[in-house]
């Protein structure tokens, strides 16, 4: 296999093949069933563009035998490079049910699929994150998100606020999973009010990346703001589900990839002016806060804890020689292992960079990754249960 150096004990195998590309998309979902037979993946026939308003992305279910074979279920035309369609299992049916998110009749919406059975629903909202429990989902404007931050949004839906700075009526909104009610819960304009500083002014305000909590009590968003020169600055917040609560964890400029570690800390690579940007260890609404992995984990990471807590899981952008890093690292005692290095071809870039974005399966054993080093953009699962010593029986809570 070219351009990829894996270290023992850890093992690799691809899932997917071409000729055409596959992925998954971001690091804080499972692409595993809960019984881990199945696994869930994206099909596209073209790289190095952007998504137009009619490129379709085929949804698949990945039969975990020995030739992985692929099985279409289902194609979305609201799908971006990063982060796909949030195609995800069903908390509430995860040996059975997933969810993604399509377009229909001129707006967003996410369907509910039986995969073994067929049958499916729409909701009228697109989805973004799911409570643990899967009784309601978050979600946002994803058109804004595509002008704001290309590779992250959709295309094919005009953008109902556009050329307004902070709308009232824009921002995220809380549905209920089983019977589409939903309603708006914190507005922009809520939010860019909150604190304001000399930094917004004449800028364009939005929401990204939203994440539930471990046990569906609280939720964080970034709220990210720009000038038409194109700088930029963010905040992370916190809040109940019904949009009270709302409390800055975060605001010194740079917030990005961060992962709930329990329903009360979060982990976040994050500038702090008087340390500078490290990964930290948020407390919710305390203000409290420690530096993890100081000297070891030195740069920004897709990170994730182990089902069990005990582990973190992240990966680097590239480095002088295109290659990618992905990494463990354990808290409790600072042990750290390089699992391996991929090559990040050059014309994979900008929003069609493949990061490797890894995500744990359900009991802490295999890692799923993306990853481009053969030349094409197709998912791989490499086994680590070896190195950081699971028991069988554990399952991860969310």
């Amino acid at each position: 296999m070219p351009d990829l150096a894996l270290n023992p004990p850890f093992r690799i195998r691809p899932v997917t093949s071409g000729p055409k590309h596959h992925f998954f998309g971001y690091y804080d979902k499972s692409p595993w069933d809960s019984r881990g037979r199945y696994m869930l993946g994206m099909e596209v026939d073209f790289v190095g563009r952007p998504p137009a308003p009619e490129d379709k992305v085929v949804i698949g279910l990945i039969e975990l035998n020995e030739r992985a074979q692929w099985n279409p279920v289902a194609e979305t035309k609201a799908w971006c490079w990063q982060q796909g369609c949030m195609l995800q299992w069903m908390p509430s049916a995860p040996d059975r049910e997933i969810i993604y998110n399509d377009r229909e009749e001129g707006r967003f919406v996410s369907r509910v699929l039986d995969v073994h059975a067929g049958r499916s629903r729409t909701l009228p909202l697109p989805v973004y994150a799911l409570s643990p429990d899967g009784s309601y989902a978050l979600t946002l404007n994803f058109s804004r998100v595509a002008r704001t931050r290309p590779g992250y949004g959709y295309v094919g839906v005009p953008d109902p606020h556009e050329g307004e700075p902070a709308p009232e009526g824009d921002g995220i909104w809380w549905m209920d999973l089983r019977t589409g009610e939903h309603k708006l819960i914190i507005s922009l304009a809520e939010v860019a009010s909150f604190g304001s500083d000399p930094t917004m002014d004449d800028t364009e305000h939005w929401f990204n990346h939203i994440q539930v909590n471990t046990d569906g009590t609280r939720f964080l968003f970034l709220h990210r703001w720009r000038k038409p020169d194109g700088g930029w600055w963010t905040r992370m917040f916190t809040a109940y589900p019904d949009g009270s609560g709302l409390y800055c964890v975060a605001d010194h400029g740079m917030v990005s990839h961060f992962d709930w570690r329990d329903p009360s800390h979060i982990l976040a690579w994050a500038t702090q002016r008087d340390v500078g940007d490290r990964f930290f260890l948020f407390e919710d609404l305390t203000g409290r806060k420690e530096v993890v992995g100081e000297g070891v984990l030195t740069q920004d990471g897709h990170c994730s804890y182990s089902p069990d807590r005990r582990w973190i899981l992240t990966d680097t952008y590239p480095d002088s020689d295109s290659m990618r890093h992905l990494l463990l690292f354990r808290p409790e005692d600072g042990r750290s292992l390089e699992v391996g290095k991929f090559f990040s071809p050059p014309e994979f870039k900008g929003e069609m960079r493949c990061d490797l974005h890894p995500r744990w399966n359900r009991d802490g054993r295999e890692v799923c990754i993306d990853s481009a080093h053969e030349g094409h953009r197709q998912m791989y699962v490499v086994e680590v249960g070896e190195a950081v010593c699971y028991s069988r029986d554990v399952r991860r809570g969310t």
